[in-house]
């Protein structure tokens, strides 16, 4: 029997488009002779929904969309994630659609209620297995979560299924691909049964959703596998005690992370309604890297770039960072900042008149030129990129309604040792189009003279492993110091940490790649006189 697992790329609240999409899909696997057809957790509603799910409105369109596409299910039996209610409560659930009826319908068991999951929200959890027979198969179902946990899958063993058909949203980060595998192969052993897994695809918001769906035979090994990052129709050739031949999930860090940020920026422009990016472009790291992301996603004609020296502005990165533009074959415009950098120090000379220069003028510069991003995108309807990257918001080395204004932070979830790191991948990829003297230039803001980031922060190399340990790992001061790091530094480190949390409040969003990213995943609160150092204090 031949089992379509249908990969498929959903708008949340886009019901007609999801809808003709399920439709399209299940055509298609007619025509390949699949009898059963398995689709994404939550298909129709798309995932996730968060408070649209107290809208009834929105959970009555989701269940008239399916009946709509149960007419469309003749001579197969298709496996549909929808939102379901009985008038009190609502339920992720799955609808087992066969020719054209809706047999049974399947509630989640396991709601997860972690890092980025809020499940428990909203569903209420099911609490009764499926198992149905289709043909001379018997089949039971599972919804993500449900597969991860031992003790669903010590229940699923009795049903004694030759498949469980597993609908999943199971978003992105560095890793999951690999843990996946190695979950889906330890449920198939202990389940004693084939795993059919079909895994959503696309970006919301910040999440973004890789697919590789898979079939994991009852030895746990992969025996089939969809792509990653991109919709596909994976059609499995399923047999009762037939010996498959394994094959491997073959994908690089380098990929993953290309791959992640590619397809999250794309899915956020067009699915908001943008035709084109803008990027302020300073002849620095990052925003080279996230310009030639946005060109090879969108296209060269779809991104300008901004380019706005100052007195500060060096030959050299005002030379590369026209360079890049050209490179990419894109668009881009010079605005110089100097004359209203001077109008704002003049309107300001009554009142600052006494003091030294500082921070406050080097943020002038910043927020200028934030004004003048923001300017473009609102004549002419272009989505501002943000070129900020982890290891600065960490540290809150960045200036608000600066350099921090934009509507998507590609680099957001990026130590900088990841963006150097992407940057070789984009130029190995696209031809070297990032000149090699921004990658091998000191990194600087340049808002005042000889300016280098190093002269704020630790060495990025020392910088980048503290926070993914104290970010990341929720590490104590004393755990990250027994890893080799100087004390007094990963203070000062800590300290910027938890005192920038209003700066993180008021980021775009952007795209999740670690497993723990600032927004959804770590949530803490501003007002907060809590230090993680060791009791006692430091000596």
């Amino acid at each position: 029997m031949k089992i379509a697992l249908a990969q498929i790329n959903v708008c949340v609240g886009d019901f007609e488009n999801n809808t003709s999409k399920v439709i399209a899909c299940l055509a298609s696997a007619r025509h390949q002779k699949a009898e059963i057809v398995l689709f994404p957790e939550l298909t129709v509603s798309g995932y996730p929904p968060e408070d649209l799910l107290l809208k009834e409105s929105f959970i009555l369109s989701n269940i008239d969309c399916l009946k709509v596409i149960a007419e469309h299910t003749r001579g197969l039996c298709a496996l549909v994630g929808f939102v379901d209610s009985d008038g009190k409560n609502i339920y992720n659930a799955c609808a087992v659609i066969v020719n054209g009826t809706i047999k049974h319908v399947y509630h989640k068991v396991s709601l997860p209620n972690y890092g980025v999951f809020d499940e428990k929200r909203y569903f209420t959890p099911g609490n009764k297995l499926l198992s149905f027979k289709y043909k001379d198969i018997d089949c039971a179902v599972s919804i993500c979560e449900d597969i991860w946990n031992e003790d669903f899958v010590s229940r699923l063993k009795l049903l004694k299924a030759d498949v469980v058909l597993n609908l999943s949203a199971s978003p992105f980060h560095l890793g999951k691909i690999k843990m996946r595998e190695d979950i889906l192969s330890k449920a198939a052993i202990a389940a004693k049964a084939e795993i059919v897994y079909c895994n959503l695809i696309g970006g919301q918001d910040e999440l973004v959703f890789d697919g590789t769906s898979k079939v994991v035979d009852h030895q746990g090994r992969v025996v089939a596998l969809a792509e990653s990052f991109c919709e596909d129709l994976l059609v499995f050739d399923f047999e009762k005690d037939k010996k498959y031949k394994p094959v491997k999930v073959k994908i690089s860090r380098g990929e993953e992370i290309y791959g992640a940020l590619k397809l999250g920026l794309l899915d956020y422009v067009h699915k908001n309604g943008f035709r084109s990016v803008a990027i302020g472009i300073s002849g620095g790291i990052d925003s080279a890297v996230v310009a030639a992301l946005a060109v090879d996603a969108l296209g060269g004609e779809n991104v300008t770039g901004i380019l706005m020296p100052s007195r500060y502005s060096s030959r050299a990165t005002f030379s590369d960072a026209q360079q890049l533009c050209k490179n990419l074959k894109m668009p881009y415009h010079i605005l110089n900042i100097e004359n209203i950098f001077n109008a704002y120090l003049n309107t300001l000379a009554p009142v600052f008149a006494g003091t030294k220069p500082n921070l406050t003028e080097e943020n002038l510069q910043a927020r200028i030129r934030g004004a003048l991003l923001m300017a473009y995108s609102n004549k002419f309807g272009a989505l501002v990129l943000n070129t900020g990257n982890k290891s600065e918001v960490s540290c809150g080395y960045c200036t608000l309604y600066g350099d921090m204004v934009g509507g998507y932070g590609i680099l957001k979830d990026l130590t900088k040792d990841m963006v150097y790191a992407l940057a070789e991948y984009l130029n190995k990829k696209m031809g070297m189009v990032i000149p090699r003297t921004i990658i091998t230039r000191a990194p600087s803001a340049e808002l005042r003279p000889n300016q280098k980031d190093s002269d704020s922060l630790p060495p990025y190399p020392v910088l980048d492993p503290i926070v993914r340990f104290y970010v990341e790992q929720d590490y104590s001061l004393d755990k990250i110091v027994k890893k080799g790091f100087d004390k007094k530094i990963v203070k000062k480190v800590i300290d910027m940490v938890d005192f920038n949390e209003y700066k993180r409040r008021q980021a775009p969003m952007g795209v999740k790649i670690t497993p723990r990213a600032f927004g959804k995943d770590r949530r803490m609160p501003v007002t907060n006189k809590f230090r993680d150092y060791q009791p006692g204090g430091l000596t």
